[in-house]
């Protein structure tokens, strides 16, 4: 009986449209049940999908942020190499201003014996590069080339104890001598009497005798002025123009009359300069 009345709601489903609202009304009451059937597979797939997002976004976090630390260490570096430029661009811009040949040199080390005011630059023999040649910053003379090697150079500064350097008053052309006091940017002026004709903010620049440093370079400020009543010279202190403490780019100098050698190979011409006195004590 069962099978009769299944074949005949088929045949009548078939070929009539009777049993729609009895189709409408089951179905009503069997979907709490295909949803409840339906609900472990959905819950699973939904629980799954939920882990592998959870999972993935995890993994692009971490991502983002090594790429994020690349990329502010890429900045990082960018902003030095800003300032490298800056400060590349201002020692070329004064090159030409110069009137002399110049090589640019790099900062390799700084020798900390106390008392000691050297530093090594990048630049050697190979290049042409000989002893008592001057070396400038951007801003000023630095020092004189005591020591050349094949790839490398000592530069003593101008502030060492064991150096001196030949200036003038660019105010009013006096004449002295600028000794360094191993102290960070102080230079001492011991030789001019205390009614010289000097006071703070003038400026101090290479008189050219010596025979080492050319004419004209800057090498200091005044900026103390003591008298002594039982002496007759005036205690005076400049500050260098150049930045010793900072500075990580130099310009070696070579007068016009000195060529600069720029060949790998070739050994480096005595120059007339390297065999004359220079004002060290």
């Amino acid at each position: 009986m069962a099978i009769l009345a299944s074949i005949a709601l088929l045949v009548t489903d078939y070929r009539t449209q009777h049993l729609q609202p009895l189709r409408s009304a089951l179905s009503i009451a069997t979907y709490p049940i295909q949803v409840l059937a339906s609900l472990p597979g959905d819950s699973i797939k939904s629980l799954s999908d939920t882990v592998f997002s959870y999972v993935e976004l995890q993994k692009e976090n971490r991502r983002l942020k090594e790429t994020q630390l690349i990329d502010a260490a890429k900045l990082l570096k960018l902003a030095a190499l800003e300032k490298e430029n800056i400060r590349l661009r201002v020692l070329l811009e004064n090159s030409f201003q110069l009137g002399e040949q110049v090589l640019i040199a790099e900062l390799l080390s700084v020798k900390l014996a106390p008392y000691e005011h050297t530093v090594v630059v990048n630049k050697g023999t190979r290049f042409g590069v000989h002893p008592e040649q001057p070396v400038l910053d951007a801003n000023g003379i630095v020092g004189q080339v005591i020591r050349a090697l094949p790839s490398s150079s000592e530069v003593m500064l101008i502030t060492d104890p064991d150096h001196a350097i030949p200036v003038e008053v660019n105010r009013n052309g006096l004449r002295t001598i600028a000794f360094g006091t191993g102290l960070p940017n102080r230079l001492q002026l011991p030789f001019l009497a205390k009614n010289a004709d000097i006071v703070p903010g003038d400026l101090l620049v290479t008189s050219g005798l010596g025979g080492v440093f050319p004419a004209g370079y800057p090498v200091a400020v005044v900026d103390k002025f003591e008298t002594r009543p039982d002496k007759s010279f005036a205690n005076i202190y400049a500050t260098p123009k150049a930045r010793l403490e900072s500075s990580r780019e130099f310009l070696i100098v070579w007068s016009d009359s000195t060529p600069m050698f720029l060949g790998k190979d070739q050994e480096p011409q005595p120059s007339e300069k390297s065999e004359t006195e220079h004002a060290e004590p």
